[in-house]
Formats: structure tokens, sequence, C-alpha cells
């Protein structure tokens, strides 16, 4: 199954086409099936998929019928443009990006000092994550378009354990053994693992309730700098969260989001410019996103929806990338990565493991004396 997602997932999207595509897996054992589908980001986002997969999915083995109803079309479709032909689809594109820039000025006119907080905040994005870089791994270097995929399935519950005696979010756990994971990545290939950190993208959600069901991308990213010098596993999940907390209550989401908007309002020349800064192999590592799905089973025709393995896109120069899935009662890792670049996926999966097993160690050893207190 993991092979021939890597070949699904190594073929890009036909661009004469719509931007998604989707394939009906059979004979996997037990009878079971299985649906791969891979969609542009410029769609729809993780956590708008998630949306989606409601739509698509049900929730009981037999649900009752659903009725639709046609959506209907105008008396005459040759009045829809009554006074002038439709417009040029250039003109139609230079007139909406006209439209977009000039309710963006209205709105920062209107709402000065959240324009001021805005730019403050992408002016410091630019200063600290642009200036000073993500350092030079073996994970940033020229990649081919063959993949490899590997996943981890881990209950739920010892993710909220470890959360609960540590502190944090289930996102800082998460973190901390992907940071194990490529921790024992670097030293397995005996290279010095960053004593700086190693920065990871972890596209955050800033999606509001209004926008659920909505297509579009409405993610933003914060840069977190993984301890992967550190050797502790609990001294990095402490970093980690520390991290995570300081960047949360900072300005530094405020700044790629502007940076995002204000790519979305320039021309195509610089709206690729800056789209590629963001992406950038000077910008971060590796990309890490964690994306909470349904803690409830779904089925599809019938049948129960057993496993999910999500993936995340590979950027130019970036060989590694981590997708983070929950899913009724469990939690899977997906891992994709440049099948030569990367042979060593398993290193990689087998550390994700062995990092939470060690923070499950610490809990457990920090929670047994006070276990035979209270029996004797």
């Amino acid at each position: 199954m993991s092979s021939w997602a890597a070949d699904f997932y190594s073929h890009r999207l036909d661009r004469t086409r719509p931007l998604w595509e989707m394939a009906l897996i059979e004979g996997l054992p037990e009878g079971r099936w299985a649906i791969a589908h891979k969609t542009h980001h410029c769609l729809v986002d993780g956590v708008g998929s998630v949306d989606v997969a409601y739509l698509l999915l049900d929730t009981e083995p037999n649900p009752p019928e659903r009725t639709f109803v046609p959506r209907s079309s105008p008396a005459n479709p040759s009045l829809t443009w009554p006074f002038a032909p439709r417009p040029p689809q250039s003109i139609a594109h230079v007139a909406e990006a006209g439209a977009r820039v000039a309710r963006a000025g209205l709105h920062a006119a209107a709402h000065p000092h959240e324009a001021w907080d805005r730019s403050r905040a992408l002016a410091d994005l630019i200063v600290r994550d642009e200036l000073i870089g993500a350092p030079p791994t073996s994970l940033n270097g020229p990649i081919g378009s063959t993949r490899r995929f590997a996943v981890v399935n881990r209950p739920l519950d010892e993710l909220k354990t470890i959360r609960r005696r540590l502190g944090g979010s289930i996102n800082d756990v998460v973190l901390a053994a992907c940071t194990t994971g490529l921790r024992r990545l670097f030293l397995a290939r005996g290279e010095e693992p960053p004593h700086r950190g190693l920065r990871a993208m972890v596209p955050m959600n800033v999606r509001q309730d209004s926008e659920r069901l909505a297509l579009g991308n409405r993610i933003s990213s914060l840069f977190v700098d993984l301890p992967v010098a550190v050797e502790g596993g609990h001294e990095r999940h402490k970093r980690i969260a520390r991290a995570t907390r300081r960047l949360k209550s900072s300005d530094a989401a405020t700044g790629a989001a502007a940076m995002l908007d204000l790519a979305a309002l320039a021309p195509p020349v610089v709206h690729a410019t800056l789209a590629r800064s963001l992406y950038a192999t000077r910008l971060f590592n590796v990309t890490i996103t964690n994306v909470p799905g349904p803690q409830m089973p779904l089925y599809a025709h019938g049948a129960l929806l057993r496993e999910v393995h999500p993936v995340v896109p590979l950027a130019a120069a970036h060989s590694v990338g981590i997708a983070i899935f929950s899913y009724n009662g469990v939690i899977t890792f997906g891992v994709i990565a440049d099948s030569e670049s990367t042979p060593d996926i398993d290193v990689l999966t087998d550390g994700i493991e062995q990092g939470i097993d060690e923070l499950l160690a610490l809990v457990r050893s920090a929670d047994r004396p006070a276990t035979i207190h209270q029996a004797n």
C-alpha cells in the first residue's frame, strides 16, 4: 500500500485538467479497499479538506438516502450579460485584482492600528526568519520526482497522557516525537544535528468558523526551531512547548499571514517571487503539519473507514515532509520523502515511534511511585 501511494504521489497533477485527482485501490487484504486523492493547495487546505470529507463520507453505516435538488438555471441564459459581451478572462482577472487591492486599502484606512501591527509583524518575520535563515542540512538539496511513503500509527490517548503529565499541547508532543526521529536520522547519517535547531514550518489554521466548507487556502505558518541537538527527550519537549507558546503569543503568525495576503494582491511576477521566498530553504528545513480529524467512525457505502494516511507535498529542495492526522482515537504520522536522497526513511519513522515511547516511559516512571504509595 505504501509503495502504491508513493508512486501515486510521485506524479504531478495534470495542469490541463481540474487540479484534483482520485483513485480507487482494490484488492487489499481481507477484502478491503481504499481511496487515494490529491488536491492542489490552491483549492483547499488541510483543515478545509476535513470539512469536505464530511460531505463525502457518512457518520453511520446505513444512512438515509439524501435528496439532491438541482440548481435551477436562468430562464433565459442569453440575458445573463444583457448589455455587453462577457469580458476577456485577462480583463476579468485584472478587474478582480483591482477590486481586491481597493478593498485592502479601504480596510487598512479604516483600521490603522491593525494595519500597523500587520506591517510590523511582517517586518519582524523578514528580519528574524529571512536574515537569520535555516541551517544547512542533508534534508535540503536537489530532489527528484519519485517519492517514498511510510506511516506510523499510535493511539491518540498516548499523546493525551503525555500532554496531561508534561504540559503543552498535543501539537507539542507531535513536534517532540518528530524531533526525536529527525535527530536519529542525522545521527544515523553521521551528520551532526544543528546546534541552534532544525527549523520546521508548522502550518497554522486561520480559518474562521464562518469559513467552514469554503474552498481556498486559509493557512498561515509558524517557524519552530526543533532542538535536534539536545539529547534528552524530556528536555526537547520542554523547549518545544516553550518555543511554541512564545510564538503563539507573538506576531509571528500575523507576519506570515500578511505576506500571504500581500502575495494574493500582487501581480503574477511579484506573486511568484513572494511565494518562492515563503517556501525557500533559507526559511525552513522541513514541513510538519498536524490536522485534527473527527473522533468518530466514518463510513463509505457501508464500509468503515479504518485509517487515514495524510500526505504533505514536498517543496523544492526539501527532501522530507511529515503530515499528522488524528481519526477515531488513532493518530497517524505520514512521512513522505524524496526516494533518491532519503532511502533511510525507516530510520525517521522508527525514531518517531521511539520519541513517543521515550516520553511515555518518562510519564509512567513518574506515576509509578504514586501508584505504589496509594496501594500501601
